[in-house]
């Protein structure tokens, strides 16, 4: 366990930290199609062949570019990254929220929990920022994409949210990720997640922060505003904000907010431990006459 306590803010990332999805902007048109065309032919083939829609996209990545004589590789793909338009302010927001958690006694990890892919994440220039990238990923022989190595889809997203809470961030440790582990060992509690998505795909990762404590926030442009304030009309979200993240706006302000709430938590949880720790350490007599 840390010594000091660690908040945890869980992104998804396409149209939560960037305004679109991660291939629209370069790897789509590279490869002559337009979005609406290339996920049109990425769906139907994973409908036509009942498959995992990521799955499906995935396998569609790599038979275009073979077919195309592209060479599918991470270098390629990191370079697919550099196209990434993110949102105002969140080049910046990383620091300025670890800056306001230290100042708080407390340790501010981000984390990403993405149906991207995170060659492509990697390219965007915050990727570093991150403790843990969890995003689709492919398998590489001899350099070229040729198999999914992984497929974060929307429901099992939650896995990943189990593998911050109790510090299992290796992909590979299932076992250990099955394991009991009593609540007070978790390196991340529940009650110290802020997940921050834009939609229905982060649902599932959403309920899990309201059913164990910890916090749910979606983002908007306008597009998507009535589907957000839908979120928030049906209890699944606690807060909705305008995708901007940019010092001083109603979002930065808001999870400053609740990452003091968690630090007066924790830091009042941490008093009571010690108080009773002091109470255990009184001769009988004296206990029986607190209780």
């Amino acid at each position: 366990m840390s010594e000091r306590p660690i908040i945890a803010l869980l992104y998804d990332f396409d149209k939560t930290l960037c305004t679109t999805d991660m291939e629209d902007y370069s790897f789509i048109p590279s490869l002559g199609y337009t979005p609406a065309q290339f996920w049109q032919k990425a769906n139907s083939f994973g409908w036509e062949n009942q498959m995992d829609g990521l799955l499906a996209y995935m396998y569609t990545m790599i038979e275009e570019c073979r077919e195309q004589g592209i060479t599918l590789n991470r270098e390629y793909l990191v370079k697919c990254g550099e196209a990434i338009e993110l949102f105002s302010g969140v080049r910046e927001w990383f620091d300025r929220i670890n800056a306001f958690g230290d100042s708080l006694g407390v340790t501010v990890e981000h984390y990403v929990l993405s149906s991207g892919l995170k060659e492509i994440i990697e390219g965007s220039g915050i990727a570093h920022q991150f403790k843990k990238i969890y995003a689709c990923e492919f398998y590489y022989r001899d350099g070229v994409a040729c198999w999914p190595k992984l497929d974060v889809n929307f429901t099992n997203k939650t896995q990943f949210v189990y593998r911050i809470n109790k510090g299992v961030l290796d992909v590979s440790e299932d076992r250990k990720l099955n394991d009991s582990m009593p609540d007070d060992s978790k390196r991340v509690p529940f009650t110290n997640m802020i997940y921050v998505g834009d939609g229905l795909s982060d649902v599932p990762c959403m309920k899990m922060m309201r059913s164990y404590g910890g916090q749910a926030i979606a983002v908007y442009q306008e597009s998507n505003r009535t589907g957000v304030e839908e979120l928030l009309a049906k209890g699944r979200v606690d807060f909705i904000f305008p995708a901007d993240y940019r010092e001083g706006t109603a979002l930065d302000i808001t999870v400053q907010n609740i990452i003091r709430k968690m630090a007066i938590c924790d830091a009042l949880a941490a008093e009571n431990a010690a108080q009773m720790r002091g109470i255990g350490q009184f001769d009988l007599p004296y206990q029986e006459t607190l209780f």
